[in-house]
């Protein structure tokens, strides 16, 4: 079996606290990476970093870090460039919901429609976040010689969804810059590529009511939910030597959900 070339390089993962972005600093650890997670959320950083440290990494870290801040990342990669002296892979899975409908409407009157203060926090996070760690990852990546960026879409920018106006305009920018990035950085030896998750066993999506989760799993051909491990693998493999010759590609973890809609 071929190695996968990722021991001892160097792995930010963004969001990676909780869920998937968890379970992706974990996979990387496994295979013997360097890994820093970046997350707002720091209440279980101690744990976190010692299931890094039990997982194989070599070495780990975490920071407090705001996708959403330019200063922030910034600072953030500086870390990770004192600590390491270079970045091979950039995991940009940070992202948050914000849900409603367009404009919703009850006997021809409307009753609500979606807010700019949840379209913009959506926005924000979800891509300006994306482009705003990978504008500051990149130039460590070209002075080294190349690198992986990896970028967290969704089957619904694949397809829409109801209620997710905000979330899916940025899956679908998030594949338009993915697709953009490959062009122009190719040859600099960096590849850029996409995950495109469907439905997800986080503890977000187990805590919905039991007739949403069913109507999931009804739309998905595989008949369940997909483990937070399953996309882990996704993202591990794409940054592996396995993949060196994909770039500007979208690859779904869906359980076959989109053929399945």
């Amino acid at each position: 079996m071929k190695e996968s070339g990722l021991r001892n390089k160097v792995v930010i993962v963004t969001g990676g606290a909780d869920g998937i972005g968890r379970a992706t600093a974990l996979r990387f650890a496994q295979e013997g990476a360097r890994v820093a997670v970046w997350d707002v959320n720091d209440r279980a950083v101690e744990g976190l970093l010692k299931e890094l440290d039990d997982a194989g990494a070599p070495e780990a870290l975490f920071r407090k870090v705001n996708v959403t801040d330019s200063q922030s990342v910034r600072a953030a990669v500086d870390e990770v460039m004192g600590r390491w002296k270079r970045i091979d892979v950039l995991v940009n899975n940070a992202g948050i919901l914000r849900d409603g409908q367009l404009v919703k409407a009850k006997d021809g009157a409307v009753i609500s429609s979606m807010s700019d203060e949840q379209f913009d926090a959506v926005i924000s996070v979800n891509m300006k976040g994306v482009f705003l760690c990978s504008r500051a990852v990149v130039p460590s990546m070209i002075a080294g010689g190349g690198g992986v960026v990896l970028n967290a879409s969704s089957v619904v920018g694949l397809y829409g969804n109801f209620g997710q106006t905000n979330y899916i305009a940025t899956k679908c920018a998030v594949i338009g810059m993915t697709k953009t990035w490959a062009r122009e950085l190719g040859h600099h030896q960096i590849r850029v590529n996409a995950v495109a998750p469907g439905f997800i066993a986080t503890e977000m999506v187990k805590q919905m009511p039991g007739k949403i989760l069913d109507t999931m799993i009804a739309h998905t051909p595989l008949g369940r939910l997909g483990k937070p491990e399953e996309t882990a693998d996704a993202y591990c493999w794409l940054a592996s030597d396995g993949a060196s010759f994909i770039t500007g590609t979208v690859l779904s973890v869906d359980g076959g959900v989109v053929i399945g809609t």
